[in-house]
């Protein structure tokens, strides 16, 4: 009986806490910014749940700290922990993370799952539209990685390098081909585009040039630097970037359309820190948090922040792939590069 009613007191503050919550996150008052500010400084505290590096998180905390005195908690972990770890304690009533940073789809999981909760911050107006979901504002994109061609300046003449898709099966490219051996999404958005027809035989030809199946985005990057892979397909830009800067005989191009995947923000619906939690959600999106990603290499959402790592079209890839027709796409790509393995991340 004692138990049946410690959850039901709980459930009744969860929503309680809910409902306040849900007023102060939209909330557009012109006291709004000195509202966050002295509720934040009251809590203390925030604390993030991300997969961003352990440095990046560090370093980001210390901006935020000097900024507005108010600590940041960052536990870092892979995209599938969160969700784990996040809907484990929203079962048990445990005081966890006040916001979320992870992949755009698994920001979809914890927002079916309704632990997430609608919010207004002034930034989304400098946003690229792509960060933004359709329907809600209960997660939005803070950094992207976009797929490009990645490829060892020494080993490729420009006159050479593949202007469109069609371009990598010309010959010349048979067996000095790598993917990534986990980018099935990219897969999956760039076939459904095409036409699910019409990509899956583009992928069979493709398969056909015996491309090298690597683990790991920077370690895939690397070898490009070292001459290994003359060519790698699903490079990050952002890591081909890193490497050029530092004097690698390496660079990089979309072709179109060029995909990308969002890592997303969102800040959760029972957070007990719930001024803290939109005050740094809102300076991550900020000029600040957004000029932060760029200084560490990564793509900003922010158009308002310069950066040469957009600026060509590009797409973001429905997060719902992953969800609702994962296992295909994980079935057809296993078929076609892994041999019939099954896909292994570490998210």
């Amino acid at each position: 009986m004692l138990k049946v009613l410690a959850i039901a007191c709980a459930v009744l503050w969860a929503e309680q806490a809910a409902a306040a919550n849900r007023d102060l996150y939209m909330y557009q008052g012109g006291d709004r910014m000195q509202r966050l500010v002295a509720g934040a400084k009251k809590e203390g505290q925030v604390v993030l749940y991300s997969t961003m590096t352990v440095q990046d998180g560090r370093a980001l905390g210390a901006a935020f700290e000097k900024k507005y005195g108010v600590k940041l908690v960052h536990w870092r972990g892979s995209a599938e922990k969160i969700v784990q770890r996040a809907l484990a304690e929203a079962r048990a009533g445990h005081d966890g993370a006040d916001v979320f940073e992870t992949s755009s789809h698994r920001m979809e999981v914890l927002y079916r799952e309704k632990l997430l909760e609608d919010f207004y911050a002034p930034a989304f107006q400098e946003l690229s539209p792509a960060a933004l979901p359709r329907g809600h504002r209960q997660y939005v994109a803070a950094r992207f990685a976009f797929f490009v061609l990645g490829y060892n300046t020494k080993l490729v003449k420009p006159a050479e390098v593949p202007a469109t898709y069609e371009d990598l099966l010309h010959p010349r490219w048979n067996g000095r081909l790598a993917i990534e051996a986990t980018d099935v999404l990219w897969f999956a958005a760039l076939t459904k585009t095409m036409g699910e027809e019409k990509g899956l035989a583009y992928f069979r030809r493709l398969a056909a040039m015996k491309p090298t199946i690597r683990n790991g985005h920077i370690l895939a990057a690397q070898l490009v630097a070292s001459g290994e892979i003359p060519l790698l397909v699903t490079a990050y830009n952002n890591n081909m970037e890193t490497l050029k800067k530092a004097g690698a005989p390496v660079d990089w191009k979309p072709l179109a359309p060029a995909f990308g995947q969002a890592s997303a923000i969102g800040l959760a619906r029972d957070s007990r820190r719930p001024h803290a939690a939109l005050l740094f959600t809102e300076f991550l999106l900020s000029r600040d948090g957004q000029e932060f990603f760029k200084s560490v290499n990564r793509v900003p959402s922010s158009l308002a922040v310069e950066t040469p790592l957009n600026k060509f079209p590009h797409e973001i890839i429905d997060p719902a792939i992953a969800l609702d027709e994962g296992d295909k796409w994980d079935r057809l790509w296993s078929n076609l590069f892994l041999g019939g393995k099954p896909v292994e991340r570490d998210e």
